[in-house]
């Protein structure tokens, strides 16, 4: 559908316009979710060339396309521009604070992410913090993306071997994602990973299988078997039983 909105779009209103960009960007995120990054890359830099040449550099639709770009390169492990676009992004929503609180804390914690990849744990933990009251403020505490953050610190916390800081998250994010979304969603998946993870982590493997195989079966049936996330589990499971 996205496809053919793009191609009508482009007849009716040529290459430059707005709405053009917007598909753009629409399709590049079903990429990026679908983890055909390939695809998603030229449509994200397609969106953000027309808003930069119709906005100027310092517009919220900018700082959109740079956030997808940021997030596109975090899947990538492309840690040095995910962090220069979404740093780009951060400037931007900073100065609309006030109205789009929920944007700022996105990006936060996106910026998190991207340093834990790097290894930068304690600008992780603060990226997180802020992001985390930022949108229990504006969504309230029981709000899904306040369990996305609350599962980007548990991984913060693992890095730094603090196992016993981080089962209150755990139990915290899975119980928003199982009452929200029910026990068998693609979000649910990241919460039983960490848990396993935590079990993992602390040489307890027979409880860490369980949760492994749980995520597994939610990925491999909303996600499918060639998914990066599906992958990215099978790897987990491989490693415990190494272990």
């Amino acid at each position: 559908w996205l496809q053919e909105a793009l191609a009508l779009r482009l007849r009716e209103l040529g290459k430059e316009h707005l709405d053009v960009a917007q598909t753009c960007y629409n399709l590049a995120s079903l990429y990026r979710s679908q983890g055909t990054y390939e695809k998603a890359e030229p449509f994200y830099l397609q969106a953000l060339q027309i808003r930069e040449t119709v906005l100027g550099v310092n517009h919220l639709l900018v700082a959109q396309s740079f956030y997808g770009l940021a997030k596109l390169y975090l899947s990538q492990e492309k840690y040095q521009p995910a962090e220069e676009l979404c740093k780009r992004a951060l400037h931007i929503r900073e100065q609309h604070f006030e109205e789009r609180p929920r944007m700022l804390a996105s990006t936060l914690s996106v910026l998190a992410q991207i340093y834990l990849g790097q290894k930068k744990l304690d600008q992780a933990e603060k990226m997180n913090e802020r992001a985390l009251q930022i949108r229990e403020h504006a969504s309230g505490k029981e709000h899904l993306h306040v369990a996305v953050i609350i599962n980007n610190q548990v991984e913060v916390y693992h890095a730094k071997g603090t196992y016993q800081e981080a089962e209150p998250l755990i139990a915290r994010s899975l119980r928003i994602h199982e009452e929200i979304l029910g026990p068998e969603l693609p979000y649910t998946a990241y919460s039983l990973s960490n848990k396993a993870e935590n079990f993992f982590l602390q040489g307890m493997y027979d409880q860490a299988e369980f949760y492994y195989k749980r995520a597994l079966a939610i990925r491999e049936q909303h996600l499918g078997l060639h998914h990066p996330r599906t992958a990215s589990t099978y790897c987990n499971i491989a490693k415990l039983y190494l272990a």
